[in-house]
């Protein structure tokens, strides 16, 4: 059984919240998975830190996409709640920690790439 000291950090949102499922690590806060062992990155899987704004489930995201949101989100600095499975349409990808800009029915948001589903 590996401990919880030497688990790594979630390579996808950063959190540490992670436990070991199989070979794999599992990001109890984004759901992400990756190999245990740290192995190669195949052609499907590209490195992080490449430059790419990913989803959820690692597809890539371009401007104009069409996402869903894959958790409830709380807005801070209000009692406004996004729910799971709103579809957000035309998003647009800026630089900086929340890498989405978006419009929805609340407003204008700036949401994590973790928290979100391609189309």
């Amino acid at each position: 059984m590996t401990s919880t000291a030497s688990l790594t950090a979630c390579p996808q949102c950063g959190q540490e919240n992670t436990y070991p499922d199989g070979n794999n690590l599992v990001c109890a806060d984004c759901g992400f998975e990756w190999p245990a062992e740290g192995g190669q990155a195949t052609d499907d899987e590209a490195p992080a830190g490449d430059g790419v704004i990913r989803d959820a489930n690692g597809n890539p995201l371009a401007d104009g996409d069409a996402v869903i949101l894959v958790k409830d989100l709380k807005v801070k600095g209000s009692s406004t709640v996004l729910k799971k499975g709103t579809k957000v349409k035309s998003i647009r990808l800026v630089d900086g920690d929340h890498e989405v800009d978006c419009k929805m029915d609340g407003g204008n948001f700036m949401l994590k790439a973790a928290f979100l589903k391609k189309a």
